[in-house]
């Protein structure tokens, strides 16, 4: 796959953007990397769009920034040149398609049949867009398509939300989710970016589903704590070491936005890995004496 791609599958969630004033860009492309998602779609139906697309990407340039709702050749030459890492079109343009691959541009085409993922699969896509999503099935239509076409990856786009974002991201032929709940229209003209910020923050969190799964504690504690300590091991072991371990929707995802958004470091080498994929990982550095496991959800 793409590194591009790679890079859109750790974090999860695509923002979907339009903008009308390129200067609201950079404070929403600040706002949306200190809300732990530094990526946007930036849609090509304004005149804003190519602007705005320059904007992010000098400004941030750490920030994974693309170009939606691409519908001419010309437009892909508009939004590289101004800085776009991958182009997205609403649908399935063979012209677009082989134009951006030849370019050795990242591009996914939206589909939204059979017939579309077909076409995808014969100029040797890996990954399309699914839209618009809930208009045309949703999750069941992904895994009806997913069924006959078992290496083809989706990106659902259209009427994704914080309420049925998991439901699709649980689907391991879902690659990232397209949203535009938290970078609202009215939002962005309004300026309302600490908004912003708290709506990305909520969504990461409700992707990543982190829940304290068990705490274990060996330590010298009050009399009450050690007579309880002491009752649960007559019928239990307990670790020698202390820890909390946290449970999440998506390990891979969790790793990269710790990584990336909070700067903490891990131990790779303690991991536990499962079908070729890390199912356990622990902080490289305790806090408060307590080792941090973080585990994925079954």
């Amino acid at each position: 796959m793409n590194t591009i791609l790679e890079k859109i599958q750790k974090i999860g969630i695509v923002p979907v953007v339009v903008l009308k004033d390129a200067k609201a860009a950079a404070p929403l492309a600040k706002a949306l990397c200190e809300g732990g998602i530094p990526c946007a779609e930036i849609t090509f139906r304004t005149e804003a769009a190519e602007e705005a697309i320059r904007i992010m990407t000098s400004e941030y340039p750490k920030m994974l920034v693309g170009a939606g709702t691409v519908l001419t050749t010309e437009q892909v030459d508009r939004a590289v040149k101004a800085g776009a890492q991958f182009i997205v079109s609403p649908g399935f343009n063979p012209e677009l398609v082989k134009y951006c691959i030849n370019k050795g541009i990242p591009v996914t085409p939206g589909v939204s049949n059979p017939s579309d993922v077909e076409q995808a699969i014969a100029l040797g896509l890996k990954v399309v867009k699914f839209f618009p999503a809930e208009a045309v099935g949703g999750l069941n239509m992904i895994k009806a398509l997913a069924a006959p076409y078992g290496n083809m990856k989706f990106m659902p786009t259209g009427g994704i939300t914080e309420k049925n974002i998991n439901a699709y991201l649980a689907f391991p032929k879902i690659l990232a989710c397209g949203g535009s709940w938290m970078v609202k229209g009215e939002l962005i003209e309004a300026g309302e970016f600490e908004k912003i910020t708290k709506l990305t923050k909520e969504a990461v969190m409700t992707m990543l589903g982190f829940r304290i799964h068990k705490v274990g504690i060996l330590s010298e504690r009050k009399t009450e704590e050690k007579e309880t300590i002491a009752a649960l091991a007559s019928i239990v072991d307990f670790s020698s070491e202390n820890y909390i371990e946290i449970e999440t929707n998506h390990i891979n995802r969790t790793v990269n936005y710790l990584e990336s958004i909070q700067k903490v470091s891990f131990d790779y080498e303690a991991a536990k890995y499962e079908n070729g994929k890390v199912s356990a990982i622990s902080l490289k550095e305790k806090i408060g004496g307590f080792t941090v496991r973080f585990i994925e959800k079954q």
